[in-house]
């Protein structure tokens, strides 16, 4: 099987790049208005998000309760006790940070567009998947800072449930709630430009990922991370994410699902919001100059994630049409 690298991730790496070049671009002095225009985007994507909202798709897919249960539980529960385990074996700053970063990985929502592509490509419950992916990003904006709120005071940034709740409703909740407004107006359009919309998202994104990675970058924070240390960040990711999957695979089978609906409690509670995850990122750390080492596990994990997926969602749809032939 010939495996392909996606090019959002080639674009990430693209982008960190530029960042170790050139942080000064996204330093406070430089004349780039980089948290205006992150701001202004961060509030069009889920302007968006709420335009292709389908509340006939997602209709279908909530009567299923027990998958639902499943999906949110693993994305906002099992994820972050699982992390919360190793607290106690934190000894210094360095691996505080570290954890902290985990910790964040996993308390954000699941992704929404590559869960829906992935559970349809593998033949699983694609509106049950739609409805699971589209609560998650609503619920994460109430949770995650609950979550992160117990701990990342200690990470040196002045943490305001007031604050962040305020930066989250203006913008987060209400450019969700005005494109679900206008979801009968303009829901189509958006569903015809979702292509070029998709490339807004990313670009936003990417920009965001070179402002954290610059601010640490020009503090100098990486310095103390080898490359020993970022290999036992990609196996620690990877036993992560694995762990999670089988996992849910585990109780999907305990819970007696048919296979369309397995798929999907694998696919969609083990992934966590590369975009989530950025703008969350921006509104609970603000610039403190770690940024970049908090989100460097989440960009690790969305690389993975995509890969295996991807590998899992192919295979399965190979053997589904090899079924279909057969019988």
């Amino acid at each position: 099987m010939k495996i392909k690298i996606d090019k959002f991730v080639l674009s990430i790496i693209a982008v960190i790049s530029i960042a170790y070049i050139f942080p000064d671009w996204g330093t406070r002095e430089s004349k780039i208005p980089i948290d205006t225009i992150s701001a202004i985007g961060i509030s069009l994507i889920f302007f968006f998000y709420g335009l292709k909202l389908s509340p006939t798709k997602l209709k279908e897919g909530i009567k299923n309760w027990k998958l639902h249960l499943l999906i949110q539980s693993s994305t906002f529960l099992i994820f972050p006790l699982l992390i919360l385990v190793f607290r106690p074996f934190i000894q210094n700053e360095e691996q505080k940070i570290i954890w902290l970063a985990f910790f964040f990985l996993a308390a954000l929502p699941s992704t929404v567009s590559s869960s829906v592509v992935m559970v349809s490509i593998a033949k699983g419950n694609i509106p049950a998947a739609i409805f699971n992916a589209s609560i998650s990003g609503i619920i994460g904006v109430v949770i995650t800072p609950l979550w992160m709120g117990l701990f990342v005071q200690s990470a040196q940034t002045d943490f305001n449930f007031t604050d962040i709740y305020l930066k989250l409703i203006v913008q987060i909740i209400l450019p969700v709630i005005m494109g679900v407004l206008l979801q009968r107006f303009f829901g189509e359009f958006a569903q015809k430009h979702n292509k070029h919309l998709t490339l807004f998202d990313k670009s936003i994104i990417l920009l965001i990922i070179y402002k954290s990675f610059a601010a640490s970058f020009e503090e100098n924070i990486f310095s103390s991370v080898s490359i020993w240390d970022l290999l036992l960040l990609i196996i620690a990711v990877l036993l992560l994410f694995c762990l999670m999957f089988f996992f849910t695979g585990f109780l999907s089978k305990e819970m007696e699902f048919n296979t369309e609906d397995q798929i999907t409690a694998q696919f969609c509670g083990t992934k966590k919001s590369l975009v989530h995850g950025t703008v969350f990122s921006k509104i609970i750390f603000g610039n403190i100059a770690s940024i970049g080492i908090i989100l460097l596990p989440l960009m690790l994990f969305h690389a993975l994630q995509l890969l295996i997926i991807s590998i899992v969602a192919s295979k399965m749809s190979v053997n589904y049409k090899s079924v279909s032939i057969t019988a």
